[in-house]
């Protein structure tokens, strides 16, 4: 589809969630790429009707209701291009994240060099590790093919040996696969993405090519000992994703024929789009960190100056995989993040309700707080996790917390449910924990893998769109890293209005406070710190005249320490998390 605005062509997308399926118009208006409306319906991956394409009707016909405009015909198909009378659209693109996590063996020659590469360009996709295959591995062949029939993957990962290298060594480790592979029926052959040596092609074709129900080829994912680069096996391994959801998950075959082939996974998508704004939007100072709070998984991508990285944690997912989450916290942790005293078997009760009935949104108080304590716990652990593949050279306050980020964008179901953006922010700082000065944007209608799947067919509708103001500004966060007793003065900040006007603030250890400062609003920010306290420029040093944008929630201030310092008295932890979400808007 070309991406000229004289032609003005529509576009249609489609996001296929593990709870929900919705429906995304762009269109131009006034000379320019606008988001115009979203429908919704829940996804139909599941028992009992077991056809995405169905949810994603359901989807679109939500979206003709409000827009007034037919989009899909008397038998229910796509209407593509757009007629004369003004139905149908001009294009589609889908992206998809519904499906089980896809079972993977990993194999690699050195455990700690291509195993460790492996392993971060399988966990960049809905993929759960089963097994993994080195050198190092002291089963037998005999037990290897075993567990490789026990575990019947569905895809293995293959990478080893630096370009040009020895190849006797990676051969060995095939011909287990091999053999397994050719013990398994023919339609649960695994599919095999080889990321390794390239002067192997030949004898991996010859090793494994014809018992593999599909081979892939990537450029060396560690072309050196101490040269790493997935992003070409990444894209490889997306396109992989989609092929077996094909066979997977009825439906998808009939949304890619509608697409054109233009469908990809949902956090590879949200990955294109955060190195793209990486590299034209990227500070000098930090990175671009996005985070999606889904049902299926935990998404964290970032930019940095010259690495991205996408992470995606299936077992973080705060649907259908909820009763699993036990398996990395306990109870206890979760009830932390509660305002409320609430029974330990009310927690579990919801995880296993929840797991049922992914979609269910809260209906009570108590409902919406023990949803929020969950996903908080979930998102902590996975930003935990991503922290370890983060670039060592990444900008940091302290080498054990999060690196500096700007902006910070958050996507997910339980931010767009949260009646209040003061709700969606504590979330994200309890969870992320941001340092220094930052700026957080909400992507309350999930458009960010829809952007990124878009600019397939049209590179300037991204860029327009998200320029025109369809992502919320929550705000700018100003995070101090300090240590110090409860109640003492850390922080005094001066900001400075367009108009002239000033406002003053005072920021004790263990509060939050606010200054506002509208969306579309600038302002000068100046911060004196004490004890120490750092903001990104050393220890004890403020900054005068910082430009500040306004957001919903204008500028926050939070001062309760990084780490995030919660006291383990439990009342007193809940009375203060009672006010951090009062200081906020959240109620």
């Amino acid at each position: 589809m070309p991406s000229s605005l004289v032609t003005g062509n529509s576009l249609l997308a489609i996001d296929v969630g593990a709870a929900n399926t919705r429906a995304v118009l762009f269109d131009v208006i006034e000379g320019e790429y606008r988001f115009v409306a979203s429908g919704s319906a829940p996804s139909t991956a599941e028992a009992p009707i077991r056809d995405v394409s169905e949810g994603a009707r359901n989807a679109i016909e939500h979206l003709q209701s409000i827009l007034q405009r037919k989009m899909l015909d008397s038998s229910r198909d796509l209407i593509l291009p757009s007629q004369t009378d003004g139905s149908g659209v001009d294009g589609l693109v889908v992206t998809i994240s519904a499906g089980p996590s896809i079972k993977t063996v990993v194999v690699g020659l050195l455990k700690d060099v291509s195993l460790e590469s492996a392993r971060r360009l399988t966990e960049s996709t809905y993929a759960r590790i089963l097994d993994t295959i080195s050198l190092s591995d002291q089963r037998k062949p005999d037990q290897q093919i075993d567990s490789l029939l026990r575990t019947r993957p569905e895809l293995i990962v293959i990478a080893g040996g630096t370009d040009g290298g020895a190849s006797r060594s990676i051969q060995k480790l095939l011909e287990p696969i091999g053999l397994a592979s050719y013990l398994m029926p023919a339609e649960k052959r695994p599919a095999v993405l080889f990321a390794g040596n390239e002067k192997l092609a030949g004898d991996i074709k010859t090793l494994v090519g014809s018992l593999a129900s599909s081979l892939h080829f990537s450029p060396n994912i560690r072309p050196s000992l101490d040269i790493e680069d997935l992003d070409p096996a990444e894209r490889e391994l997306a396109h992989m994703v989609v092929t077996i959801r094909k066979k997977s998950l009825k439906g998808v075959e009939l949304l890619d024929l509608w697409a054109g082939g233009h469908t990809l996974p949902t956090a590879y998508a949200t990955g294109r789009m955060v190195r793209f704004l990486s590299n034209v939007y990227g500070s000098q100072k930090g990175a671009i960190l996005s985070v999606d709070l889904g049902a299926s998984s935990m998404v964290v991508s970032a930019g940095f100056k010259n690495k991205s990285v996408l992470k995606v944690f299936p077992q973080f997912g705060i649907g259908e995989n909820l009763t699993g989450l036990l398996n990395y916290t306990t109870i206890e942790d979760i009830l932390r993040w509660s305002p409320l005293d609430i029974p330990s078997s009310v927690i579990l009760d919801y995880l296993h309700q929840k797991a049922m009935y992914p979609a269910t949104i809260a209906a009570t108080k108590e409902d919406l707080v023990i949803a929020q304590s969950v996903a908080k716990q979930a998102m902590y652990l996975a930003m935990q996790t991503a922290r370890r593949d983060f670039p060592k050279d990444a900008a940091v306050i302290k080498p054990y917390l999060t690196p500096l980020f700007d902006p910070i964008i958050a996507g997910g179901g339980i931010l767009s449910d949260a009646s209040h953006p003061g709700q969606g922010l504590l979330l994200l700082l309890d969870t992320v924990q941001p340092v220094g000065i930052s700026t957080v944007i909400l992507d309350q209608n999930n458009l960010l893998p829809l952007l990124g799947v878009a600019a397939s067919q049209n590179n300037i509708l991204p860029v327009q769109v998200l320029e025109s103001g369809a992502f919320l500004s929550v705000g700018t966060i100003v995070s101090p890293v300090v240590s110090a007793k409860y109640g003492t003065s850390i922080l005094r900040a001066k900001l400075v209005y367009e108009s002239g006007v000033e406002a003053q603030v005072e920021l004790k250890y263990g509060s939050l406070e606010t200054l506002p400062l509208a969306i579309g609003e600038t302002g000068k920010l100046s911060i004196q710190v004490s004890h120490g306290a750092d903001i990104g420029f050393g220890p004890g040093r403020g900054s005068k005249d910082i430009q500040v944008s306004g957001g919903a929630l204008g500028i926050v201030f939070d001062g309760r320490g990084r780490a995030l310092d919660l006291p383990s008295d439990p009342v007193r932890r809940r009375e203060l998390i009672k006010k951090w979400n009062w200081t906020l808007g959240g109620g």
